[in-house]
């Protein structure tokens, strides 16, 4: 059989094993138009939105981007604006070399629209450039509306000097419906385009997408940060804690020794402190709960799975238990963040405030965004 590449995710296709990455069934191939073939798990993700899991790891992922120090290129690195710290992909820097850098914070539909597009655009410039990264330029946009997309490719085109672009970033933050933005708005192709989805990582290897006639757009697959707690929710549950559309935050004036659970994935315990306003930025379909904090073990005892919804369970079905991370906010405004959920703003007064996550997920506090 001649070669052939998925044209959702880019992996080698193989009629052999169906377990394995790439498989399609041979009458697929039989009925392919002009070399177009979706590998299994791409069909069923494009026809039914179905996921299939894959054997592949981070470290597999990881082996695919090392490449890149090797060329002269531009690299754009696509983060998500509404979880900075969670897409941030550590030790960028070493994988991609002396290559010149763009960050693309997408996602900013997802934001309240009274947010200021330049203040949001320093605060990433600080925030990326602290984590390590030193970006040519910044650019804020919205894959999926199309916001900032003329602006970014305008400053890609600058950058570039007729240089191949990769496109990187971790699971889930929209890389692919970003290069098929690319394709519809400037490459004017209406035809069959890179899988997407609300699942993370549908991009198994290198796809090459030509630019002009030296040139190319190249999508690398999505680099899985562990901590993110997409990689530990059931695939059914994915749809309530991503957000689709403008998050309405939530306002609670909260006293010392009151709980807020969003959901049954996250409790925050408001330990010490005067009265102070928690604003919570998260999935609209995901439903917060306030109660005592003296209530608040019994509320997860009784209720966890029923009430307070979604859970993470463990392969046995058993809920996995919460861990606890403390947090001593000072005078400074910051953001509570829940590394692939979203963030609770807290004005900063001198508040303890502890934060129970599953195990494995990330918890970080870093200056407000807003």
């Amino acid at each position: 059989m001649e070669a052939l590449n998925c044209i959702g995710c880019g992996v080698l296709i193989q009629t052999t094993d169906k377990e394995k990455v790439g498989y399609t069934p041979t009458s697929s191939l039989e009925k392919s138009e002009d070399g177009v073939v979706y590998c299994q798990r791409c069909f069923r993700l494009k026809n039914y939105n179905e996921i299939i899991d894959t054997e592949l790891t981070s470290d597999d992922f990881l082996k695919i981007l090392q490449g890149i120090a090797d060329q002269d290129a531009l690299v754009v690195n696509v983060i998500d604006v509404f979880d900075v710290t969670g897409t941030i992909v550590k030790g960028l820097i070493r994988h991609i070399g002396g290559n010149d850098l763009i960050v693309a914070a997408n996602k900013i539909d997802l934001l309240p629209r009274s947010v200021n597009q330049a203040k949001i655009k320093h605060w990433l410039n600080k925030e990326v450039r602290d984590m390590g990264l030193k970006p040519l330029d910044i650019e804020v946009i919205s894959s999926e509306k199309g916001h900032g997309i003329d602006a970014l490719m305008k400053m890609i085109n600058e950058y570039r000097r007729g240089r191949d672009v990769y496109i990187v970033g971790c699971t889930n933050v929209g890389k692919s419906t970003f290069i098929n933005r690319l394709i519809k708005q400037f490459a004017g192709e209406k035809g069959t385009l890179i899988t997407t989805s609300h699942f993370p990582g549908t991009t198994l290897d290198i796809i090459e997408i030509p630019l002009d006639r030296s040139s190319s757009i190249i999508d690398t697959p999505g680099i899985i940060n562990e901590h993110q707690l997409v990689h530990y929710i059931d695939k059914a549950d994915f749809k309530i804690i991503t957000p689709k559309k403008e998050i309405k935050p939530g306002v609670f004036q909260l006293n010392a020794e009151q709980t807020l659970y969003v959901g049954g994935l996250v409790r925050v315990d408001f330990v010490r402190g005067n009265r102070t306003g928690f604003i919570t930025y998260f999935s609209n379909d995901l439903k917060i709960h306030r109660t005592k904090l003296e209530n608040a073990e019994n509320l997860w005892t009784n209720h966890a799975g029923e009430l307070l919804t979604p859970v993470i369970r463990d392969e046995a079905g058993a809920l996995r238990p919460l861990k606890r991370h403390v947090f001593n906010v000072r005078d400074e405004k910051v953001d509570l963040v829940i590394s692939g959920l979203g963030f609770i703003t807290i004005p900063g007064s001198k508040q303890e405030i502890h934060i129970h996550v599953p195990a494995g997920v990330g918890v970080f506090m870093r200056p407000s965004i807003f």
